[in-house]
């Protein structure tokens, strides 16, 4: 369990490196575009966001075990 947390958090950091890396400004001009989305609107997303994440490891844990 907690090799797979470490897999899981290693990919995010992966993910969000290769981001910042390979984009610089780019996230810049999203960060201020995140900034101008009403609070609730970003609650919504995020809450949306993690629903498909449980989504896809629930999936691919289905279709790998």
């Amino acid at each position: 369990m907690l090799s797979h947390i470490a897999l899981a958090v290693g990919l995010v950091l992966v993910v969000e490196g290769l981001v910042l890396a390979l984009a610089p400004s780019r996230m810049e001009d999203i960060v201020k575009a995140l900034a101008e989305i009403p609070p609730e609107t970003r609650r919504l997303i995020g809450l949306a966001a993690v629903a498909l994440g449980v989504i896809c490891v629930w999936l691919a844990k289905g279709a790998f075990s």
